[in-house]
C-alpha cells in the first residue's frame, strides 16, 4: 500500500479558506465508506485553521450523518462564537448534495484557576508483547492496514469474548512524523467498536457520534509511530446501539484523551 496517499499529506493540503474542495483518497475504506477517523481529522484540521493558534483544542463532537466515499468533497467552516478565551467552530463535510459529517469544535486558551484536579486514571494496559495483532484477513477493513495493533484487553473482534473492556496498543505504520491532533484522531478511531469482540461472526457496526476531550496538550516529543494505549468500556448496549467510553494514554502512561462513542451494530 506504499502508493496510497498518506494521512498527513491530506491534512497538510487543507487551507484556511472558509470553504474548500478536496479529494478523499482511495485506500482508506471502512467497509463501503471512508474511514471515520480520517474524516474527523480532516474536519478538525479545517476548524483549527480558522482559530487563533493560542487556543488549543479542548473538546470536539463529531456526528457521522452519512457515509462519505473516496472522491470529491466540500469542507465548510462556520465560527459560531469567538471569545477572548474560547472559540466554538462548526465544520461540515458535504458530498453527494448533502451533509455527511458535522463537527463541533471547542478551542480554549489556558487561564488561572483555583481548581486543580490533575490526578488521572492510570494506565493498566498489559504489555503489547502479550497481545494479539489483528489478523490480515479479508474482513479486516482497508484503513486498518495503515496501523499496527496489539490487543491485550478483551479479545479480537468476532471472537465471542464476553468482556465489557476492549483495547491494547496502536500506532501508525508509516507516519514517522511528530504527533498532532489530526493524526491522533486517526489513531483513536482506528479501534473498532468495543462491542465487536462479543460477536461470534462478522457483522457491520459504525459510529453515530463521537466526543473526545483533551485534558492537556498532546506531548510534542511523541511520534505517530510511537505506541499509544487504549481501553474502551461498554457502558450499555441493547436494541442495536452501544454506548462506550475510553481512555487513551501515551507509551509512558500519561493520560492524553477521554473519548465517548454512540455506535450502531447490526447483529
Amino acid at each position: 500500500m506504499s502508493d496510497v496517499v498518506k494521512f498527513s499529506e491530506v491534512l497538510a493540503s487543507i487551507r484556511p479558506d472558509t470553504e474548500q474542495e478536496l479529494v478523499l483518497p482511495e485506500g482508506w475504506a471502512q467497509g463501503r465508506a471512508f474511514f471515520g477517523g480520517f474524516s474527523a481529522a480532516i474536519a478538525f484540521q479545517h476548524a483549527k485553521l480558522g482559530v487563533d493558534g493560542e487556543q488549543p483544542i479542548r473538546a470536539l463532537t463529531i456526528s457521522f450523518v452519512g457515509p462519505l466515499e473516496p472522491g470529491k468533497a466540500t469542507l465548510q467552516r462556520t465560527i459560531l462564537r469567538e471569545g477572548k478565551s474560547v472559540t466554538q467552530v462548526r465544520v461540515e463535510i458535504l458530498q453527494n448534495g448533502g451533509v455527511q459529517l458535522s463537527g463541533l469544535f471547542t478551542f480554549g486558551r489556558s487561564r488561572p484557576s483555583q481548581v486543580s484536579i490533575t490526578d488521572t486514571l492510570p494506565a493498566e494496559v498489559p504489555g503489547r508483547e502479550y497481545g494479539l495483532p489483528f489478523p490480515k484477513t479479508p474482513i479486516l477493513p482497508e484503513f486498518a492496514h495503515h496501523f499496527d495493533y496489539s490487543v491485550t484487553v478483551g479479545g479480537l473482534p468476532f471472537s465471542n469474548t464476553q468482556s465489557r473492556q476492549f483495547g491494547g496498543w496502536v500506532r501508525f505504520c508509516n507516519e514517522d512524523t511528530p504527533i498532532d491532533v489530526g493524526l491522533f484522531l486517526g489513531l483513536v478511531d482506528a479501534w473498532p467498536p468495543a462491542v465487536l469482540p462479543m460477536l461470534n461472526q462478522p457483522a457491520p457496526a459504525s459510529s453515530l457520534t463521537w466526543t473526545i476531550e483533551f485534558p492537556e496538550l498532546l506531548p510534542t516529543h511523541k511520534k505517530a509511530t510511537d505506541w499509544w494505549q487504549y481501553v474502551a468500556y461498554i457502558d450499555y448496549a441493547a436494541d442495536g446501539y452501544g454506548h462506550t467510553h475510553s481512555h487513551v494514554w501515551d507509551d509512558d502512561g500519561n493520560l492524553v484523551a477521554i473519548s465517548r462513542q454512540t455506535i450502531t451494530v447490526f447483529a
